[in-house]
């Protein structure tokens, strides 16, 4: 028997907009048929949730490439989390400068760095319950419900699944999200509802892939979309 959730928040507005939601046989159906596009992605935990917090920031309106470029120039510069923190701005600005806004982008860093304890200690995460390191990390200047998630599904594998503009704009298509929801908390809320317990990564992921391949913001390719049968939003002009 699959594992169920525990119950999550009603959000306002999807009771005056009398929002049921998907059934599980319509996430099964998209959920396997993804899978046949796109595979079981395969991407075991790699245990550091500091990372994932810098390089959730970094991809912040830039591609993969320039985020991981810009990472990796800040890791030579500055080998360790704490001198990270503890430099001049303007070094760290310097090193992330290929991922653009490096400006806003630094600050913010060293700001997240210097809100977390002195020992930059996260591995509590681990064993911890999910809504409280989700609400620790909230907590953090700038981070929202995506960052968090990043950090609990990719460094320690957690049931938590981010919700970024592509997975947002594909499951609103897909009639997965209620059109109109706000992307924090319900979109997220609603997202983690709906995923089958231990499915997260592989269904963020296989969105995502689908979002940025196929189910493009202005023109999506909607001819030649694996979906397209199980889309309502077929022969409908994007928006």
């Amino acid at each position: 028997m699959a594992r169920r959730r525990p119950p999550l928040p009603v959000h306002r507005g999807a009771v005056r907009a009398g929002w049921a939601g998907p059934t599980a046989r319509r996430v099964r159906a998209i959920r396997l048929r993804l899978r046949e596009w796109y595979g079981i992605p395969a991407q075991p935990p790699h245990g550091d949730p500091l990372a994932e917090l810098v390089l959730t920031v970094l991809s912040q309106s830039t591609n993969d490439r320039n985020r991981d470029v810009a990472y990796l120039r800040l890791r030579e510069a500055l080998p360790t989390w704490a001198a990270v923190r503890d430099a001049d701005v303007a070094e760290v600005r310097a090193a992330i400068q290929p991922g653009g806004l490096h400006v806003q982008k630094s600050r913010r860093i060293q700001e997240i760095l210097r809100a977390l304890p002195e020992d930059l200690d996260l591995t509590w995460m681990r064993e911890a319950p999910v809504a409280a390191s989700r609400a620790f990390l909230c907590a953090l200047p700038g981070v929202g419900r995506k960052t968090a998630a990043c950090v609990l599904l990719f460094a320690y594998g957690l049931p938590d699944i981010p919700v970024d503009t592509h997975v947002s704009r594909v499951c609103t298509r897909l009639g997965l999200l209620r059109p109109g929801a706000g992307l924090d908390p319900e979109q997220h809320d609603a997202m983690l509802a709906l995923t089958p317990v231990g499915a997260e990564l592989e269904l963020h992921v296989n969105l995502l892939r689908h979002g940025r391949r196929t189910c493009h913001a202005q023109r999506p390719a909607c001819g030649g979309c694996g979906l397209r049968r199980m889309c309502p939003r077929v022969g409908v002009a994007a928006t």
